[in-house]
């Protein structure tokens, strides 16, 4: 009976197993028709070349006609475009980077590798199942990001055209001329935001796989494991963040340096003398501004997180040698006698420490809680150089180097806001 019941409980994993799997290629398939919706699919000749055509018109050729043809020095005062270099260059600089970083991903490694996917296989079904929901909450996440701001976009843009139409520009016929003109902007604004934003929320769904495997390795501290077990998984995730950095640390580097450089743009612009900033004829700015730093926030809060969730594992290892340590200790019979010393009372129950306080948002790897104690621990010099190892290979996302946590952030915002005091004390004199 109880061969029995272990067989079904082994085909239950199995099948939740393939169930996970097969979710995730179902998730894949959904990211390989929004490749296609975007014009990065570059499976063969024909998609690569549809693919690069649809870019040049709408991330080159539309912007820059645009901004020439469209150029309306005789209009009032709302329907002056003094700002439009920025937003143009600044949305057409970011969607090259983008489509080019993507096309390089799609054409080494392939979309199965380059989500990580070919490595699900010997992971736990948790998180597979956890990893193929994410897919799902990433291109919801796409869509909440894009579709606001491109609603934004067809506001101002239909305003612009139908209030100005007699000032605008036109060929021919004006409502003709207006409405072509207003779909091709409208269409290069989607694809320029789209696969900026796509490429940010990759590398976000990408460091939550690693975030779902390290807390899954966690657990191996709650049971009784081999050192060397511990050390390869470890090793692992290790090699996976490593490829990551090294995947992205040219992306995150110039998105950083090129969202620094437009704000600054912006703001020097807007501050000079004589300009004229209002809703109308800076609202598009605006928008440009709030895309890009929110495409640049979802990559830096990912790269945090996922270095933060790395690092949490030193703080776990050295509490669970240290508990394991204090309890070897207490069961060697020493003959010499001690007084007795009265701990002060402290409520242990099932491993916790009970407070009559609220613990709040704790950390998912690394808590208060106590390590349980195992008979068999391993010995002493294994566990302390485990820890030894720990502490010195620090995990996380790195740019050439420069690991990207929380002192990172900190160090980009200090430096940011100096540069912004500095710019405004030669502009407005603070």
């Amino acid at each position: 009976m109880e061969e029995g019941e272990d067989h079904q409980k082994q085909e239950q994993g199995l099948g939740q197993e393939c169930t996970a799997i097969i979710n995730s290629e179902d998730r894949v398939d959904d990211l390989k028709r929004l490749f296609a919706c975007v014009f990065i699919d570059q499976s063969n000749l024909w998609h690569a070349g549809l693919s690069w055509s649809i870019f040049c018109l709408l991330a080159i050729a539309v912007p820059l006609l645009s901004h020439f043809v469209l150029h309306c020095s005789t209009c009032d005062r709302n329907h002056r475009r003094p700002f439009d270099s920025i937003v143009q260059l600044s949305l057409s600089v970011f969607s090259v980077l983008s489509f080019i970083s993507l096309s390089s991903f799609a054409r080494k490694y392939g979309l199965r590798r380059f989500l990580f996917l070919d490595k699900l296989c010997g992971v736990s079904a948790k998180v597979q199942r956890g990893y193929a929901q994410q897919v799902h909450t990433s291109m919801r996440l796409l869509c909440s990001f894009v579709l606001p701001c491109f609603a934004a976009d067809c506001i101002y843009k239909i305003w612009w055209f139908t209030s100005g139409r007699n000032q605008i520009p036109y060929f021919f016929n004006a409502y003709l001329s207006s409405t072509l003109a207003c779909i091709f902007l409208l269409s290069s604004w989607l694809y320029r935001t789209s696969i900026f934003f796509l490429v940010c929320v990759l590398f976000r769904l990408i460091c939550y796989l690693q975030i779902l495997r390290l807390e899954d390795f966690a657990q191996v501290f709650q049971k009784e494991s081999d050192v060397g077990t511990i050390l390869l998984e470890h090793l692992t995730v290790r090699r996976n963040l490593r490829i990551i950095s090294h995947r992205f640390r040219i992306f995150i580097l110039l998105t950083l340096i090129l969202v620094t450089a437009s704000q600054f743009a912006s703001l020097l612009v807007t501050l000079e003398a004589g300009s004229e900033v209002n809703i109308f004829n800076a609202g598009e700015l605006a928008l440009t501004s709030m895309t890009l730093v929110a495409g640049l926030f979802i990559c830096l809060r990912s790269a945090a997180k996922i270095t933060h969730r790395a690092q949490a594992i030193t703080c776990l290892a050295a509490k669970w040698h240290a508990s394991s340590t204090i309890n070897s200790f207490d069961d060697v019979d020493d003959d010499i006698p001690r007084p007795r010393i009265v701990a002060p009372r402290m409520d242990y129950i099932n491993g916790n420490w009970v407070s009559d306080n609220e613990e709040g948002d704790e950390d998912v790897i690394d808590n208060t809680n106590i390590m349980p104690i195992f008979t068999h621990t391993m010995s002493y010099q294994k566990r302390q150089a485990l820890v030894t190892y720990f502490e010195n290979n620090k995990a996380g996302i790195t740019v050439f180097g420069f690991m990207l946590d929380r002192t990172s952030l900190h160090t980009i915002i200090a430096i940011q806001m100096s540069l912004t005091l500095w710019l405004l004390n030669k502009t407005i004199g603070i």
